[in-house]
């Protein structure tokens, strides 16, 4: 137990708990680490599962590469609705079973179609995991080290998307140099190899599935819901009887009694909540069409036009991952220090400037090292920006009455423009040009620059209550 020291922006102030509170965070981002590892592994099961379905053309590569984006939408939507009514740890218990239960079929299909629809049955756990995870590490993190709590969740999407990579490349480190299509296809990489790839993530899904089943519900959920004694128990237990008994007057001063057992997707467009859902959106939109998930999907095309060979290739993913890792480690130390906003703003205008010298290097042929150490720079300045800060404001921007919602809304609109951003990937690289198209991802992370400039205020060190009567009342 330790003392926490009282801020400006908090009136709360407790011995915290701290190893109970990291621990049921670290448990709830277990989320976080299937939705990386699920999200990433067809990166690199890709080059051998596109030739045993013996896909061909840009349509059919661009849909076994965003397929899963559609549950994702899916689940992204049913969590607002259902967490708000039977609670956020149920749901979380039913995205880590989906997670086992896809993973295995994944690992087993035999024919494309049957392929696809675990995809995206699977997608529908990643939606329910990225609404869910975030948010219920913000409704049980204290607001001096929020930031900190809810970067978790990036850095185990981050961990899970490294264990994903380089156990790609594990599996398929002594693939000859130059293999033939067709040796690629009739050996045991492109026969079984990819079905560990995939198969692999049951072993995870386990863990989480067993750690929620012992975590507590969220006590703002539990408050908004009448359970106000459970709800007092849980933040007792979070950071003693004065904590809880300051923390539960907080919360029930901003919950209007006579709404809060049904909130409608009407509410979220009264004038007063507009303007926060318009930000939240915009935000998570911005998150992904800044373009990095390209590279983490499409690694293969981007290297090859770099001048890399297939296995040259995973090896080179793997250090993308090391990189995400590594400059993760740089947000979770910074966040709750330096601030959502200007963490923001590096990361826009970092990116933007990163993907011009990308373009200008694909239109001179430059090729190699340069290109990947642009590729590094590119994920570095992501992970310790917009990776994880736009989950930090999304989770703590909503008031509380309508956080559910209004997160299934951002969350929802993020999985639609990633979808969006993957499948046209390979027509704007074929249309565009390598450069042509990250000179377009340059211009909008400009854009992303001058909105945040405008439009999004510092949270850090400010109550989840006190939050929400800044931007809305």
């Amino acid at each position: 137990m330790i003392t926490a020291t009282q801020t400006e922006t908090s009136a709360l102030k407790a011995d915290y708990n701290l190893g109970y509170v990291w621990l049921i965070s670290i448990i709830a981002a277990m989320g976080g680490l299937l939705f990386g590892w699920d999200w990433v592994v067809i990166g690199g099961a890709k080059p051998f599962f596109q030739r045993y379905f013996q896909l061909t053309s840009e349509a059919q590569i661009g849909w076994a590469n965003s397929c899963a984006l559609i549950g994702c939408l899916a689940g992204a939507l049913v969590a607002g609705a259902l967490s708000d009514k039977f609670g956020r740890k149920r749901l979380l218990v039913v995205a880590a079973s989906i997670f086992a239960v896809t993973s295995l079929g994944n690992a087993l299909a035999h024919s494309f179609t049957i392929f696809i629809a675990w995809r995206i049955f699977g997608g529908v756990a990643i939606g329910l995991a990225s609404n869910l995870s975030p948010m219920y590490i913000a409704e049980i993190a204290p607001a001096q080290i929020r930031g900190r709590l809810v970067s978790i969740n990036q850095l185990t999407i981050v961990i899970g998307i490294l264990l994903a990579q380089y156990i790609n490349w594990f599996l398929v480190r002594e693939l000859p140099p130059g293999a033939t299509d067709d040796f690629i296809r009739n050996s045991w990489f492109g026969q079984q190899g990819w079905r560990w790839m995939f198969g692999l993530t049951a072993a995870p899904s386990l863990f989480f599935f067993l750690g929620m089943l012992l975590a507590p519900e969220s006590p703002r959920w539990l408050a908004k819901n009448g359970k106000s004694e459970r709800a007092r128990v849980v933040l007792a237990k979070i950071g003693g009887e004065p904590y809880a008994n300051t923390a539960m007057a907080d919360i029930e001063s901003t919950l209007v009694r006579e709404e809060v057992s049904r909130v409608r997707f009407s509410d979220l467009l009264e004038p007063r909540m507009r303007k926060v859902l318009v930000l939240g959106v915009v935000l998570a939109v911005f998150q992904q069409w800044c373009g990095i998930n390209v590279i983490f999907n499409y690694a293969e095309e981007i290297f090859r036009a770099a001048g890399y060979d297939i296995s040259t290739v995973l090896k080179n993913i793997a250090w993308t991952g090391s990189v995400n890792l590594a400059f993760t480690f740089v947000a979770l130390g910074v966040v709750d220090r330096a601030g959502r906003r200007p963490l923001m703003l590096l990361g826009s205008a970092g990116l933007a400037v990163i993907y011009l010298a990308m373009g200008f290097c694909y239109s001179g042929g430059v090729k190699g090292l340069p290109m990947l150490l642009l590729v590094l720079a590119a994920i570095g300045c992501y992970a310790m920006s917009l990776a994880p800060v736009t989950w930090v404001v999304i989770s703590e921007i909503f008031p509380n009455r309508i956080r559910g919602a209004a997160m299934a809304v951002a969350v929802s609109a993020l999985w639609i423009a990633c979808f969006v951003l993957t499948y046209t990937f390979p027509i704007l690289n074929s249309k565009l040009g390598s450069a042509g198209t990250f000179w377009l991802y340059a211009a909008i992370c400009a854009a992303g620059f001058v909105f945040i400039k405008v439009k999004l205020p510092e949270t850090k060190g400010k109550s989840l209550e006190q939050i929400e009567r800044e931007l809305v009342d």
